[in-house]
């Protein structure tokens, strides 16, 4: 596995938005959809606005591995458990997206969304 570059964890942090495709059980790829992603220190993270009952979560920790694409980004990643300070990663959230007010970024802070964070690992080094 590779690290992320500072141009890649730039592009990616600065986008409002993430797509995320995990793959599926049979290893077919799922659709891309929309999530926040959020960068701490060198990391980047996303969580599951539906928590554990979100479908691309569950895929990501079904078969922890997938795509995603983000400011001109695309990459295979890995979706690994959240092992930094979840005050941080709730923070980064507060700082990034505190223009959509509470009715988007409450959600994102409660218990059910911040125990399903998980860090996005590059997997390749394929665009």
């Amino acid at each position: 596995m590779s690290d992320w570059s500072a141009e890649e964890l730039s592009m990616v942090a600065s986008a409002d938005e993430l797509e995320i495709a995990p793959l599926r059980a049979d290893g077919s790829q799922r659709r891309y959809v929309p999530v926040w992603v959020v960068r701490v220190g060198d990391d980047l993270y996303v969580r599951s606005y539906r928590g554990r009952d979100g479908a691309w979560y569950r895929s990501a920790v079904g078969q922890r591995e997938g795509r995603i694409r983000a400011g001109g980004v695309e990459r295979a990643v890995a979706f690994e458990p959240d092992g930094t300070d979840p005050q941080a990663v709730d923070e980064a959230y507060r700082t990034k997206y505190a223009r959509y007010g509470g009715s988007y970024l409450d959600p994102m802070l409660r218990p059910e969304a911040t125990e399903t964070t998980l860090r996005l690992a590059p997997a390749d080094q394929r665009p």
